[in-house]
C-alpha cells in the first residue's frame, strides 16, 4: 500500500514537471517571436524612412534600447503568461498600451537628441509595425482557426449545424470558439434572440434570424442539428418555456450552467451541458439563509438517521460544512453509510464524524445511542418509501416508519434534544397507500409529542418527489431510453410535484431554524408536472421523438398509487414564513389519549403480521383510502380537467 501511494505521488510529480516544462517552452517561444518581431519592425522602419543612411553606433544603441524596452514592458504587462487560444480584447488592449508607452519613449528620445540619430517618422513606423506584428503573433492561432472555418465549405457536411439561442456576450463567446478552434466540429448557422433591435443583424458573421418564438421555423429553415442555449441569466420559468420550444425541433439541446461562467471567463463549448429535467420545473430554486443554518448547527452534536440515503447523505454533506461539534450518521444499510463516511472524510478531514450501523426499530439501541452520544439536533430521514413495495409488505412500513419514528422521537424528548426534524412526504396527505399513511402517522407523532415536550422542538417537513433520489422515476426513464424503450408510465394523466435534492435538503435545514414545535413545513413547489409529459421531455432531450423512435407505454396504476398528490389537507391551511417559499400547515386537533392507545395497538399488530393492521391505520388516519382506483374519474376532474378533456378552472392558492 505504501508503495502504491508512493507511485501515485511520483506520477503526480512527473505530470506537474511535464506541465511546467510545457509552460516554459511556450513562454520561451513567445519571447523568441517577440525578439524577431522587434528586429523585423526596426529593419522595416530603417529601410522605409532612413533611405540607406549608414547604421551608426548611436542608431544601433537606439535599436538595442527599443528591443530591451519592448521585452521588459511585455513582461510587466503579463503578455508572456497568456495562452494562445485565450487571446482576446484584454490582451490586445495590453499590447496597445505597451505600444503607446514605446511610442512615447521614442518621441521623447527624438526630441531630446534633436533627431540627429533617428527621425520621428522612423520611430512612428517602428511602433506601428511592432504593434501589428505582436498582435498577429498572439492572435495567429485564432486567426488560422477562423480562416479554416471560413473556407471549410468542403468539410461542411461533417460539421454539426448549430442554432444559438441568445445573442449576448455568452453567445458571442461560444460562436467565436466554434469559428476559431480546429478541434470543434460545430457550425453556428443562425441565432435566435428576443431583442427587436438585434433582428437581421450579424454576430461574428452569424445572422440573428428570429426570436425564441421562431425556434422551430429557424431549425427547419437552416437544417439545425443541435441547439445551444447561451443565456446564463435566465430564470427557471423562462428557461422552461424556451427549452419547451427547442424540444419541438427534435434535436439535442445544450445549455450554459449559469451566470458565474461569464464572471469567470469560462464560456466555452465545453461548459455547455445537456438540458436536465430540473430545468423544466418552471420555477427558481429555493434559497436558504445560510447564516440561520450555521447559527443552530455550529458546535452542536447532530444525528442523522438514514444518513446513507439520498436525502440523508445530502443532509450530512451540508451539515459537515457548518462546523458541527460531532456528526453522527445512523443507518441500517452499511454500504450506503460507508460511502458517505468515506466521502466526508475526504472532503472534510477536520470533521468529527461517527458512523453507527443500527435500526430505528430497536428501541433499546436507540436509547443507548441517545444516552451515550447526547445529540442536540436530530434529522430523522430513515424510512421505507417505495409505494408498491410497501403495499405488498405493509407491516414493514409500519415497523420502520411508524414504530421507528416513535422510538427516535421518544428518545429525543427523554434526552432533551433541542430540535427534532422529521422528513415527511406529500403522500401523507389523504393517503391512498400504506407508505403515505405511515408517514401521516409519523407527522401526528411529531405534532403530539411536540405539544407535550418541554425541551425539544419537534417539526416535520413535507415535500414532493425528489429528482435523482433513490427510487425516483427519472433514473428509470433514463435507463429505459438508453435501452431503446419502451418508457413505461402507469397512467397518462398522473401528475406529481417535483423538487431537487438540494431544495429538499434546504427545506429540511431551514425548518430546523424556524422550528417552534409541532409544526409541519410545506414547500411551495410550483405547479405539478405530468409524468407522461416528463417522459416525453426526457426522450426529446435525448434526441429522439416520443412514440416514433421510442414508445411510451401506459401500464396502469399500481396498488396504492393515485393520480395526483396534494400538499396539505383542507383543514390544515397555510401560514407564510420569512422565506416566502416555505409555508407552515396548521396542526389538526386530535384525541391524544386515543391516538397513543391505537398507536400501541398498531405497532403490536404490525409485528404480529395480523390482517387487522390496516384497520388500525384507518382508525388513526381517517383520510386513508385503501384502493384509489375506484375514484379515478373524480381525481381526473379534480386535477387534470374534466373527463371530456376540458381543463378544470384553477383554484386560488390558500
Amino acid at each position: 500500500m505504501r508503495g502504491y501511494f508512493h507511485s501515485g505521488e511520483s506520477e503526480l510529480r512527473r505530470t506537474d514537471m511535464k506541465k511546467e516544462s510545457i509552460r516554459r517552452f511556450n513562454r520561451g517561444l513567445l519571447l523568441l517571436l517577440d525578439v524577431v518581431a522587434v528586429c523585423v519592425a526596426l529593419l522595416f522602419a530603417y529601410l522605409a524612412t532612413l533611405e540607406g543612411k549608414p547604421i551608426t553606433q548611436e542608431l544601433a544603441i537606439w535599436a538595442v534600447g527599443n528591443l530591451c524596452l519592448a521585452l521588459i514592458l511585455f513582461a510587466i504587462f503579463g503578455l508572456y503568461a497568456v495562452l494562445f487560444k485565450s487571446v482576446g480584447i484584454a490582451e490586445m488592449a495590453k499590447l496597445v498600451a505597451c505600444s503607446l508607452l514605446i511610442a512615447a519613449a521614442n518621441v521623447a528620445f527624438v526630441i531630446f537628441t534633436g533627431a540627429i540619430y533617428v527621425r520621428l517618422a522612423t520611430a512612428i513606423v517602428y511602433v506601428l509595425a511592432l504593434a501589428m506584428m505582436t498582435m498577429l503573433i498572439r492572435s495567429f492561432r485564432r486567426l488560422m482557426g477562423a480562416l479554416r472555418y471560413r473556407f471549410a465549405d468542403a468539410n461542411a457536411a461533417n460539421m454539426t449545424r448549430v442554432m444559438i439561442v441568445g445573442g449576448g456576450e455568452a453567445g458571442l463567446a461560444v460562436i467565436k470558439e466554434m469559428q476559431s478552434s480546429d478541434k470543434i466540429s460545430y457550425k453556428p448557422v443562425c441565432i435566435a434572440d428576443d431583442k427587436i433591435e438585434k433582428q437581421g443583424m450579424y454576430l461574428s458573421d452569424v445572422k440573428i434570424a428570429g426570436t425564441t418564438k421562431d425556434v422551430k421555423k429557424l431549425a427547419e429553415r437552416y437544417k439545425v442539428q443541435e441547439i445551444f442555449i447561451t443565456i446564463p441569466t435566465l430564470n427557471k420559468k423562462r428557461l422552461s418555456e424556451i427549452v419547451g420550444r427547442c424540444q419541438e425541433c427534435n434535436c439535442p439541446v445544450k445549455i450554459l450552467p449559469g451566470i458565474y461562467q461569464l464572471a469567470t471567463g469560462q464560456v466555452t463549448v465545453a461548459n455547455l451541458r445537456h438540458v436536465e429535467v430540473q430545468d423544466l420545473l418552471g420555477r427558481d430554486q429555493v434559497n436558504v439563509n445560510l447564516d440561520e443554518i450555521m447559527g443552530y448547527i455550529e458546535n452542536k452534536t447532530v444525528l442523522v438517521t438514514g444518513g446513507g440515503g439520498s436525502i440523508g447523505s445530502e443532509l450530512c454533506r451540508q451539515i459537515a460544512t457548518h462546523s458541527p461539534k460531532t456528526l453522527i450518521i445512523l443507518d441500517v444499510y452499511e454500504n450506503n453509510a460507508y460511502d458517505i463516511e468515506q466521502e466526508l472524510k475526504r472532503k472534510n478531514p477536520e470533521l468529527h464524524l461517527l458512523v453507527l450501523i443500527a435500526s430505528v426499530r430497536e428501541e433499546k439501541k436507540m436509547r443507548d445511542v441517545f444516552d451515550k452520544y447526547r445529540p442536540q439536533i436530530v434529522f430523522h430521514a430513515a424510512a421505507h418509501k417505495h409505494v408498491p413495495l410497501m403495499e405488498t409488505s405493509p407491516c414493514e412500513a409500519i415497523k420502520n416508519n411508524v414504530h421507528g419514528t416513535w422510538n427516535v422521537a421518544k428518545c429525543a424528548d427523554e434526552f432533551e434534544v433541542e430540535t427534532f426534524v422529521q422528513i415527511s412526504t406529500d403522500k401523507a396527505v389523504n393517503p391512498t397507500n400504506i407508505m403515505g399513511a405511515s408517514k401521516r402517522i409519523c407527522e401526528m407523532i411529531i405534532q403530539t409529542i411536540g405539544r407535550r415536550s418541554r425541551k425539544t422542538k419537534f417539526v416535520a417537513v413535507r415535500f414532493g418527489n425528489v429528482l435523482g433520489s433513490n427510487g425516483s422515476v427519472i433514473p428509470l426513464f433514463q435507463k429505459q431510453i438508453a435501452e431503446g424503450g419502451p418508457v413505461t408510465v402507469t397512467h397518462k394523466d398522473i401528475i406529481r410535484y417535483f423538487m431537487t435534492i438540494p431544495e429538499a435538503v434546504s427545506l429540511v435545514l431551514q425548518a430546523g431554524a424556524y422550528a417552534q414545535g409541532g409544526q409541519i413545513f410545506v414547500l411551495d413547489m410550483g405547479d405539478p408536472v405530468k409524468i407522461y409529459d416528463l417522459a416525453c421531455n426526457l426522450i426529446k432531450l435525448s434526441g429522439y421523438e416520443p412514440n416514433v423512435d421510442i414508445d411510451i407505454v401506459c401500464t396502469g396504476l399500481r396498488p396504492g398509487e393515485k393520480l395526483f398528490e396534494e400538499r396539505l389537507m383542507a383543514e390544515e391551511g397555510l401560514t407564510k414564513t420569512p422565506n416566502g417559499l416555505i409555508n407552515i400547515a396548521k396542526p389538526i386537533p386530535l384525541d391524544e389519549t386515543k391516538f397513543f392507545t391505537v398507536l400501541e395497538r398498531l405497532c403490536k399488530e404490525a409485528y404480529d403480521e395480523t390482517e387487522d393492521m390496516k384497520k388500525s391505520v384507518k382508525e388513526l388516519v381517517p383520510t386513508y383510502t385503501i384502493d384509489p382506483r375506484d375514484s379515478v374519474a373524480e381525481a381526473l376532474e379534480k386535477c387534470c380537467g374534466n373527463v371530456d378533456g376540458k381543463p378544470a378552472k384553477k383554484k386560488k392558492r390558500a
